[in-house]
């Protein structure tokens, strides 16, 4: 007979759990940060200011499954460890594919420090990197070098120089295409990389040589010495910091923390390159928007004048085959029925909940629609208050009032609903969901509501990239899918007769890929056509823009990029005013106005919060002077 160890009353530990723990704890040994968050789910990778995501283990797991997962947890450890994003960010180069080369060549260097000092930290990360390259598949059978992105060639042969270990197999013909490249114009520079592993700043420089070899970007020996004299400047301040106290050295290194989070976010996703490196974004908003510069930091000089308004690079291969299409052109009349009833039968246990919800709101924004009056004016309506004291004395003068006007019902407010796969399953059961309380609710208070979302009409590129491949591979081709913009209710259509649309986004092939950029100009766009005089954005994602056939052929962060580029141009220029929702994804490190939610079901409660505080607001700022005038009766 065996004796159990567990107590009684007791549920028993999944198996997973102590490898959870164990590489919990490692994690946050090597990153210096005990007090760090990490859960394990089933989506990408990511890493947040102290929050990370790792893969969920599988059911039953491998000695291969382990080194993989261990290998995302020590790379985004050694990147807190051992990465600055101040450094980095004063370092890098102007230029997409400069600053993509520098950013992937900066990610092999945190994980090169670890694998040249621990044997196992080593075979992790090349456990991940072969599970990267072999999941992207599009590397195995390449031809051409323009299939070949040269971020991720020269940060694997960066990797081979500094601890010697040859690229992953299924990378081997990326490599191969630029290696002789390389090898000739830049080689010297590659050899010298390895006395600088340690030293994120001469490292930075050597790159910025490399660079230059491959007539990628100037070499930047000028200002260098500059720049090394500030970076001293600011380590001696912050080691003043550090004995000044212990409080000021965490809250500095959570500001450095955050920074860093941006990079890792998208490195280390699944069939990405390592390329996609926020800091760098994050620097060239600080140019385009000079209030944005942290303080005690020189811009870095511009090439256009300092009133012209930011340029972006992005452009479509071909728009020929994109489409803005409505619901009911996508599907028939019955399926929508169909699926609508699937949609209510999914949501059949939340009912309940939608009832509380919508009435909330019901209340909160009716409350904003009461009557302000201004009194004791000398024309208008006849103030019945004021009449006993006429007839006690008829010497009284008449008293009139007048109700005060409000804007609260010219009002606009667009849903825009990321329609991607990894939105498949109850994320977008409940997106629809709330879109549908929202559409409602504001209805009956007046409230025009435009419900739209956005995904591509292929994987893989579709047509465009059939056109493109048939053209000869033209470099730099841009935008390489074809996009889709879904309308489901337009601000005019009244809500009976489109809320059967609500069911497509339940069909079955619908859910794709997603260009967050564009489909956010078109639904601003759409906005500022409409005679409104109040216009509210609001974007439900669940991640940043990815498109692979477009990130094959472009830098790895170009589609961030020009996500964050609109995003500007909106906060900084438009009438809108824009709300995004994160589902399990952060999204404040693109938006101004922002909120990240864990479980999905959590999205109702959260819009609705969100719009009744933006209208709170609105009437704060435009009633505040009709509330004086209210009178007590």
């Amino acid at each position: 007979m065996t004796l159990s160890n567990r107590k009684p009353g007791t549920t028993k530990e999944a198996p997973a759990e102590p490898l959870k723990r164990a590489i919990s704890g490692a994690m946050k040994a090597i990153a210096r940060k005990p007090e760090m968050e990490i859960v394990f789910a089933a989506d990408k990778p990511s890493l947040v200011g102290d929050r990370a995501r790792l893969p969920e283990p599988p059911r039953k797991l491998t000695v291969q499954d382990v080194a993989i997962l261990r290998g995302h947890s020590d790379s985004m450890a050694l990147r807190l460890a051992c990465h600055d994003a101040t450094v980095h960010r004063r370092a890098a180069p102007e230029g997409d594919a400069a600053r993509a080369v520098f950013d992937a060549v900066e990610q092999s260097r945190v994980e090169c420090v670890g694998s040249r000092r621990m044997a196992g930290m080593a075979g992790n990360i090349t456990a991940m990197l072969e599970d990267r390259y072999h999941r992207g598949g599009r590397y195995e059978e390449i031809t051409d070098r323009a299939d070949a992105p040269l971020e991720d060639a020269l940060a694997l042969m960066v990797r081979e120089r500094l601890t010697g270990l040859k690229p992953p197999k299924a990378a081997e013909k990326l490599v191969d295409l630029w290696r002789d490249l390389i090898e000739t114009k830049a080689g010297p520079d590659l050899d010298r990389l390895a006395k600088a592993v340690e030293d994120q700043r001469a490292f930075a420089r050597t790159v910025r040589d490399m660079l230059a070899s491959l007539d990628m970007a100037e070499q930047s020996s000028q200002g260098d010495d500059a720049e090394d004299d500030q970076d001293d400047k600011d380590s001696a301040s912050e080691d003043q910091q550090q004995q000044e106290g212990e409080a000021q050295q965490e809250s500095a290194g959570d500001r450095s923390e955050t920074e860093v989070s941006d990079d890792a976010t998208e490195e280390l996703q699944e069939g990405a390159s390592e390329a996609a490196d926020a800091p760098a974004g994050d620097w060239e908003e600080e140019d385009e928007n000079s209030d944005s510069e942290e303080a005690g930091e020189a811009p870095r000089p511009r090439e256009s004048k300092p009133n012209d308004r930011p340029v972006t690079d992005y452009k479509a291969y071909t728009q020929k085959f994109d489409e803005i299409i409505t619901a009911e052109e996508l599907c028939d009349a019955e399926e929508l029925t169909r699926l609508r009833a699937y949609l209510d039968k999914q949501l059949a246990h939340l009912q309940g909940v939608v009832a509380r919800l919508a009435n909330r709101l019901q209340r909160r924004l009716m409350a904003q629609q009461n009557r302000s009056w201004q009194f004791d004016l000398e024309e208008g309506a006849l103030d019945p208050s004021r009449l006993p004291r006429i007839i006690i004395d008829p010497y009284q003068p008449l008293s009139f009032r007048q109700e005060s006007d409000t804007n609260f019902r010219d009002t606009v407010v667009t849903l825009l609903i990321d329609n991607s796969g990894s939105m498949r399953g109850r994320p977008i059961t409940v997106a629809a969901t709330c879109a549908d309380i929202l559409a409602r609710t504001l209805e009956r208070c007046g409230v025009k509501v435009e419900l739209l979302g956005f995904t591509t009409r292929a994987w893989k590129g579709g047509l465009s990239r059939e056109n493109w491949l048939q053209s000869g591979k033209p470099a730099a081709p841009g935008r390489l899918n074809d996009l889709r913009h879904i309308i489901y209710k337009s601000a005019d259509a009244p809500w009976r007769r489109a809320r059967k649309n609500l069911g497509l986004m339940m069909r079955e092939g619908l859910l794709k890929e997603n260009i967050d950029g564009e489909a956010l100009d078109w639904a601003h766009k759409r906005l500022l056509a409409r005679p409104e005089q109040r216009k509210i954005l609001m974007v439900i994602s669940d991640g940043a823009p990815v498109d692979d056939s477009t990130l094959s052929v472009n830098a790895g962060n170009y589609l961030e990029r020009h996500l964050r580029h609109i995003i500007a141009e909106i906060e900084t220029r438009s009438p809108v005013e824009l709300i995004a929702i994160g589902i399990g994804h952060d999204v404040t490190r693109y938006y101004r106005r922002a909120v990240t939610i864990v479980d999905a079901e959590e999205l109702g409660g959260v819009m609705t919060e969100k719009l009744a505080e933006l209208f709170e607001e609105n009437e704060g700022a435009g009633g505040a002077s009709r509330g004086s005038r209210r009178r007590l009766q």
